[in-house]
């Protein structure tokens, strides 16, 4: 199940106002702008005097010391993924879950991991409240899901120091990484795309700033 298609959200002037500033940005998938222009992103914070500002094209704090990503970010890396309906999809760190609502109403099926068990709890309760239901997972996301994989894509949500690669042998061959790669506050976007069993080619997209992905879990 999906958001609803004919429920009427709040805000929905704000979210166009949203998706005109991502295209003069540059975002150019109709998909990706069509689902954000959708989601109720206001519903994924934590206090409600904050609905009014959801729409703004920056990073808010969600607790646990995470953040929700900036609309723009959510929607160029769910670009770089270039999901197909069906897609198998590894999501690394679900935070307040919004990425994953991207991911599911772009017709993917979606294997989410949280590290944090206070935002794990959180996430899966507001997800559901709305109408997606992932696959939900409480552990660490440098180990990835073994036992589902392969994946179509993988999508990492925060810096990781370097390519975990637990993660590059849960990707398919002709499957594809999204992945915020760097040692301090700034990432590169890397997409990696494996080509056979062994080879792997990689591209830069451009510097980002996440939190970073850290090992283990948090109770």
């Amino acid at each position: 199940m999906k958001v609803e298609k004919n429920k009427k959200y709040p805000y929905q002037e704000l979210r166009n106002s949203l998706i005109r500033l991502l295209r003069e940005k540059g975002i150019t998938d109709e998909a990706v702008l069509a689902v954000i222009s959708k989601i109720p992103r206001h519903l994924f914070f934590i206090d409600t005097a904050f609905h009014i500002h959801a729409y703004k094209d920056q990073a808010f704090s969600i607790g646990a010391g995470q953040t929700i990503s900036q609309p723009y970010t959510v929607a160029f890396q769910s670009q770089l993924l270039d999901i197909k309906a069906g897609d198998k999809i590894l999501e690394v760190g679900t935070g307040s879950g919004y990425q994953t609502a991207v991911l599911i109403e772009l017709g993917a099926t979606v294997y989410t991991i949280e590290r944090q068990r206070e935002l794990f709890i959180r996430a899966q309760q507001q997800l559901h409240d709305i109408g997606y239901f992932p696959k939900f997972f409480y552990g660490d996301g440098y180990e990835g899901k073994v036992v589902f994989a392969p994946y179509n894509k993988i999508i990492v949500t925060a810096g990781a120091p370097s390519i975990p690669q637990a993660l590059l042998k849960q990707l398919a061959v002709g499957g594809r990484m999204v992945i915020p790669v760097g040692e301090k506050d700034v990432q590169k976007m890397l997409i990696i795309d494996r080509i056979s069993e062994t080879k792997f080619t990689q591209k830069d997209y451009g510097s980002f700033a996440f939190v970073p992905l850290l090992k283990g879990t948090e109770k």
